[in-house]
């Protein structure tokens, strides 16, 4: 009887990696009258805004905010301090590495792409080789994926910032954060890193739309150094506007703004640390669930080494290629909606059905990671995929203990 009856009725789940679930308090603050735009409340609240960015950012240094999503933040922070046929160096541990490649190549830029594979973090000696050869300093920036949201990898900025350092190297270090920033520990000062890109819709709580670039002392400096800057893209007069409307280069993304500000204050009244601190043992829970269910030889995580998963995305595989079927059954069945294996195999391919990735960031408690964790083992079952037993009883083991 129960196989005829929908569950997927109540509200929605979407578990995918981005766009987020989005606070009830963030879509009121939207649902507001359209404010203006030349003065008051709106024009009054950007200078808070700004530094509460920062906060989040871990930095002290400049910020320029852009109406589009990450595509053209990376396209933002490319057009600044990039000029044709310079080169950039680019350490590959999935397709969003790739995709800020070709923005860059794109614009003009020389690639050199050093390709770790899906499923392995960086080498950074093999980074470090490619910086010594580089006697003559032709790479001008190295484009480094913090967690590349298709294979869920967290690599090593830090460890990158030493690398340069060490063999001297006057290369930019600018990071992607878009899948990261609000979920894993990011420090863009105590890092070292000279251009943060990230967007709104992941890790900041906040509908699609908006993107940001932060950058350091001496990224303004090689932005200085150009020999020209589209008017749209430069960070200029974003970062320093003599009027309200050039922080945006033209109407301010209204409704969004009002959005950011709940979700930032939602941010500090917890703490950032505190942030950081949860999405690390909710991602914990996920992944005691995907190692129980691992002992039955079907599910695969794509990352093995639990140091370089990342705590706001869990790529995964099902060898038996029901990955798809999986998303569709509790989707239709359970109103939980799984997020698609991007990146991992080209629609067509016969690996492209095994793949799938749980977004597990953002607006999220214990009982919703749960609820995710109820509704693959449900999935699970009525597609009969081997499993080990006992997978909810270990992501409830994790969140007991904290």
């Amino acid at each position: 009887m129960t196989g005829n009856i929908s569950l997927a009725q109540g509200r929605e789940y979407l578990a995918i990696p981005g766009p987020s679930v989005m606070p009830d308090a963030v879509l009121r603050a939207m649902h507001r009258a359209a404010p203006n735009i030349y003065a008051g409340e709106l024009v009054e609240m950007m200078p808070g805004l700004m530094a509460d960015l920062r906060r989040v950012v871990r930095t002290e240094h400049h910020t320029a905010i852009y109406i589009c999503n990450g595509h053209g933040a990376w396209e933002a922070a490319l057009s600044n301090v990039i000029a044709p046929g310079e080169v950039v160096l680019v350490p590959a541990s999935g397709r969003f590495s790739h995709g800020w490649a070709e923005m860059a190549e794109g614009l003009g830029a020389e690639c050199q792409i050093i390709d770790f594979g899906k499923s392995a973090p960086w080498d950074l000696g093999r980074i470090a080789e490619a910086l010594k050869a580089d006697t003559a300093h032709r790479i001008k920036a190295v484009l480094a994926v913090h967690v590349d949201t298709s294979s869920s990898i967290r690599n090593d900025i830090a460890g990158l910032r030493a690398v340069l350092d060490e063999v001297g190297h006057p290369a930019l270090l600018m990071a992607d954060c878009i899948a990261s920033l609000g979920c894993d520990v990011f420090e863009m000062d105590g890092w070292g890193v000279d251009v943060t890109v990230t967007a709104s819709q992941k890790g900041l709580m906040v509908p699609p739309g908006l993107g940001f670039v932060f950058f350091s002392e001496r990224a303004a400096e090689k932005r200085a150094s150009m020999p020209r800057v589209s008017r749209y893209w430069d960070w200029v007069p974003r970062a320093n506007p003599a009027e309200f409307y050039q922080h945006f280069g033209g109407t301010a993304p209204t409704h969004h703004l009002y959005g950011l500000r709940t979700a930032l204050d939602m941010i500090h009244a917890e703490g950032i640390e505190q942030v950081w601190a949860r999405h690390a043992v909710l991602a914990r829970a996920v992944w005691a669930a995907c190692t129980v269910w691992a002992e039955g030889g079907d599910l695969v995580m794509n990352v093995a080494d639990p140091a370089y998963r990342s705590h706001a995305v869990t790529a995964l595989r099902l060898d038996s290629g029901k990955g798809a079927a999986l998303r569709e059954w509790t989707e239709a069945n359970l109103g939980l909606t799984l997020g698609i294996g991007l990146g991992m195999a080209a629609p067509g391919e016969p690996g492209y059905g095994k793949f799938f990735r749980l977004g597990h960031m953002g607006h999220l408690n214990g009982q919703m990671v749960m609820g995710l964790l109820g509704g693959i083992e449900a999935g699970l079952q009525a597609l009969d995929v081997p499993r080990g037993a006992g997978a909810l009883e270990a992501a409830a083991q994790v969140l007991a203990g904290g």
